[in-house]
């Protein structure tokens, strides 16, 4: 035992020991915070927020003199992802051995030369994802860009130093890319707005290829009407185009991935867009039977284990085939660069690296098949005046110097919401929405492709609206718990159960709706209503029901069921097996669950 062990041991009957013990400990802890709110503050005061890579200046093409027009972009700053090139410097890919192996630009990337003789000035390239292969935006070789929202959490990626350069306010604007939602999700986790736009629109020459049938250049920025006036430089969009009916469509299933509730965002815009002339009533729809109805090819695509809706099924399949053919044409442009220079990579990229390198690529036509119907199947949807609402993502950013990665379902989330834009090619705007519980708020828009400048000028009509209706929209009412009739509720129940039966889902719903008004400490009723939730696909409510009954009644089989499955279709994988192994514990023999748990076990393996 060492010699200070054996003090305390001989002396732990005297209280004037354990007084100073204690002061210690809470020295210790004291000292801890303040460095480490120290170390907050100096990565806060930071010149550059970590978002550069390289500074330096490019002047704007001269203006030209009068009568003509003024630059549009004239007297606003931007900065560049370390993916394009820049004549006379060397792109780095997010890697330095990626920078080491190659040579300095012979030319200025196409993108960057619109922007310049639109009167921008170019002020440096930003950190990046390693070789674009991200989502986080954390890159170990250059240092994480701090995200002014959230400091001690993740910024998003790729494009995570463009973003942040925004958000931060050191430029204007910035220049990224989207293969898989480097635009989006950070534009997202940081608050401001990103447009990915239609598939080709801009011109990727000058820019290093992740996967071309996937690559997109977007941009970043804090004020929609920069946003625009960036948009129409990029694109070389009219200034006038007559105007047309708004229909906005709300994915319902999309919206139940996510937590924040539906009056921060989904009421927020229906309440903005009932301000405006020029807007549709909003309509409603679940877009993964949609999709499962509208894109044949991906029935070969599906898990064969899964047992979940079919809409989330074809969700999940989109996702899944969005990366096979990111890991093809990947492997296509890099494997040689790879494989000769073993460059030194993160864990996470390198995973990502090796499984595109390393896969054999079988029945590639089918991906691009795939890609074809999707396209297709958002025209038809949205048509000429239709415009896609869901949320940008589904789950918070992880934070900081943790060990802790975005779990396995995070990722699937994630990943099913960017899905929608890639393999469609349609244009996608992340619009903020202020904030909840400290993190920030986004929804997208998106319309068919080609709809560009609809998309940007209606982001741009709206906003204003938008702003005021942010952080004035109450929590909606909860449901009265109030002791009413029993015979009457009961009489309710049973017509609710007999319109269950009767597959009429909606009419069940009602009906125990009104049965919960009259007797709301019935488990049974919430159990029910939960069963007519799940049918209609409505899995957030069926979880919150199944949460209601349990509370009520702690030995539920039925509502451990119904939440397990509510929360396997939100892929919350882990929190649905809990849930089945709760129901073999008060129902050892029961298949149902002995099922699913093995399946979810499978799966999160």
């Amino acid at each position: 035992m060492t010699k200070p062990l054996t003090l305390i041991k001989s002396h732990a009957s005297n209280p004037k020991l354990w007084v100073v013990i204690g002061v210690t400990v809470a020295g210790i802890v004291v000292l801890a915070e303040t460095r480490r709110r120290r170390r907050k503050a100096m990565l806060m005061n930071r010149e550059d927020f970590g978002a550069f890579v390289e500074r330096f200046e490019i002047l704007p093409f001269p203006q030209p003199p009068p009568p003509a027009a003024k630059q549009s972009l004239s007297g606003l700053t931007f900065a560049i992802k370390d993916i394009f090139d820049v004549k006379d410097y060397v792109t780095g890919f997010g890697n330095p051995d990626w920078r080491r192996t190659h040579d300095v630009a012979e030319n200025m990337a196409v993108v960057v030369t619109a922007l310049l003789k639109n009167g921008a000035t170019c002020v440096g390239k930003t950190v990046m994802d390693e070789l674009a292969m991200g989502i986080t935006g954390e890159n170990m070789h250059y240092g994480t860009p701090i995200n002014p929202q959230m400091p001690s959490f993740v910024p998003g990626g790729s494009s995570s130093g463009s973003a942040v350069a925004v958000a931060s306010e050191l430029v204007d604007f910035a220049l990224g890319t989207d293969t898989i939602g480097c635009i989006r999700i950070p534009a997202a986790f940081c608050g401001i707005f990103g447009c990915r736009p239609s598939h080709g629109a801009v011109s990727m020459i000058g820019a290093i290829p992740n996967s071309q049938s996937l690559d997109t250049i977007g941009w970043f920025a804090r004020d929609p009407s920069v946003l625009h006036r960036v948009g129409h430089a990029l694109l070389q969009l009219n200034a006038v185009e007559p105007r047309r009916a708004r229909l906005l469509i709300f994915a319902d299933d999309l919206f139940q991935l996510s937590k924040v509730p539906k009056q921060k965002t989904e009421c927020v815009i229906s309440k903005a867009i009932g301000n405006l002339s020029g807007y549709q009533l909003p309509k409603h729809m679940k877009l993964g039977q949609y999709i499962a109805s509208n894109v044949p090819s991906l029935k070969g695509f599906h898990e064969e284990s899964t047992k979940l809706q079919n809409g989330t099924s074809a969700l999940k399949a989109l996702s899944s085939v969005m990366i096979s053919l990111q890991r093809y044409e990947f492997k296509a442009n890099h494997e040689e660069w790879v494989k000769s220079v073993k460059p030194k990579l993160a864990p996470d990229v390198s995973n990502h690296v090796l499984a595109a390198i390393n896969t054999k690529y079988e029945n590639i036509k089918m991906l691009y098949k795939v890609r074809t119907e999707m396209r297709a199947c958002l025209q038809s949807l949205l048509k000429d005046d239709g415009i896609l609402v869901f949320p940008t993502v589904a789950d918070p950013p992880f934070k900081l110097n943790t060990k802790k990665v975005y779990s396995a379902e995070s990722h699937d989330r994630a990943l099913i919401l960017s899905a929608i834009a890639s393999m469609s090619g349609c244009c996608q705007v992340t619009i903020p929405l202020g904030k909840h519980d400290g993190c920030p708020i986004s929804v997208s828009f998106i319309s068919y492709h080609g709809a560009d400048k609809f998309l940007l000028d209606t982001v741009l009509d709206m906003y204003s609206s938008l702003q005021e209706q942010v952080g004035i929209v109450s929590n909606l009412a909860p449901f009265p718990d109030s002791n009413g009739n029993f015979d009457a509720s009961e009489l309710l129940k049973e017509k609710g159960n007999a319109a269950f039966k009767g597959k009429q889902w909606n009419k069940a719903v009602n009906y125990y709706n009104e049965a919960i008004k009259l007797n709301g400490s019935s488990a049974t009723y919430y159990c029910n209503r939960a069963a007519a939730y799940l049918e209609l696909g409505c899995f957030q409510q069926a979880e919150e029901d199944c949460s209601k009954a349990i509370s009520l009644d702690k030995k539920n089989v039925k509502a451990y069921l119904r939440r397990g499955t509510a929360r396997e279709s939100l892929l919350c994988y882990k929190e649905a097996a809990q849930d089945f192994k709760h129901a073999l514990v008060l129902e050892p023999q029961n298949k149902v669950a002995s099922n699913a748990e093995r399946r979810l076990r499978k799966l999160m393996s």
